[in-house]
């Protein structure tokens, strides 16, 4: 069997057959290549599984529906066995015969070109005649030229307005950081301020610390000693911030003073009793 012409039979069956879509094409071809393995020898046996594989149908149900199609329409002879240990036959039929030869004025010489020269664009010879051509010209319509004109002006419109978002996107990044830099450039100013208003409380002097001392009955000594640590860093508490309130500094300071004289007040009451001996000790002796 000359398979060429099997398939070119095919083929022409096919093209008029309107009750054919891929899905019938593919499972043909595919139970075809399982027929060429057999040498065209009919029956073949089939396997489900693996004409689905080659045939690229992933449904039970396509499947089957498309055998049985095949098997309605002439195309196949399907016997289907219910045994799952015994695969179904399927018989083709030889379109190679159905192949009418083509008239003597209708063939070409023998040194007569396959393919015919184009210098112009090619159209379909129904529509170069009078009559209306019933397949669709090759010159695209002034509709659809206008469809792409507006899509491709629909395209420019949608990316200005993705520009203008982005642009409006990263002003407002900038604003942000403006904002940013204002906050702190605020609040560096109010620090300033109130380091430069905190400088300019009044510094007590010594005889006011001693009278404050004596008010509070505690000795002058402790009232020199604030005066001098306080004067020796600029009256700053730790070292960082001006002092505001100086009476609530030496209030502290009492405080802290008494309860470091009251921890240092170590005294002992219960001294250990140390061992008394004398150079010339009479190791036999008892303790």
């Amino acid at each position: 069997m000359n398979y060429i012409k099997h398939l070119t039979g095919f083929f022409e069956k096919v093209v008029i057959d309107k009750a054919l879509n891929p899905t019938h094409v593919s499972l043909y071809m595919a139970l075809f290549q399982f027929w060429n393995c057999n040498r065209f020898k009919n029956p073949i046996s089939i396997n489900r599984d693996e004409v689905m594989r080659i045939s690229k149908i992933s449904s039970k149900a396509t499947y089957h529906k498309c055998l049985k199609n095949l098997h309605s329409l002439g195309y196949i002879n399907y016997e289907p066995s219910y045994n799952p240990f015994k695969g179904s036959h399927v018989i083709l039929f030889n379109f190679s015969e159905d192949l009418k030869p083509a008239p003597k004025s209708e063939r070409k010489l023998k040194y007569e070109p396959l393919v015919e020269p184009v210098s112009v664009q090619a159209l379909n010879k129904s529509c170069t005649s009078s009559e209306t051509g019933t397949e669709q010209a090759v010159v695209p319509s002034i509709n659809y030229i206008n469809k792409i004109n507006i899509s491709n002006d629909k395209n420019v419109s949608n990316l200005n307005e993705q520009a203008k978002k982005i642009e409006e996107i990263n002003n407002s990044d900038l604003k942000t950081e403006t904002e940013k830099e204002k906050e702190k450039k605020f609040r560096e100013k109010k620090k300033e301020e109130f380091i430069v208003t905190s400088s300019i409380v009044e510094k007590p002097t010594i005889e006011i610390v001693k009278t404050y001392f004596q008010e509070n009955n505690f000795p002058e000594l402790e009232a020199q000693k604030f005066f001098n640590y306080f004067s020796s860093v600029g009256w700053l508490v730790g070292g960082k911030i001006p002092m505001i309130d100086w009476q609530a500094a030496a209030q502290n300071w009492i405080i802290n003073s008494v309860n470091f004289n009251h921890n240092t007040d170590t005294t002992p009451t219960n001294r250990p009793k140390h061992l008394n001996t004398i150079t010339d000790k009479n190791y036999a002796e008892p303790l």
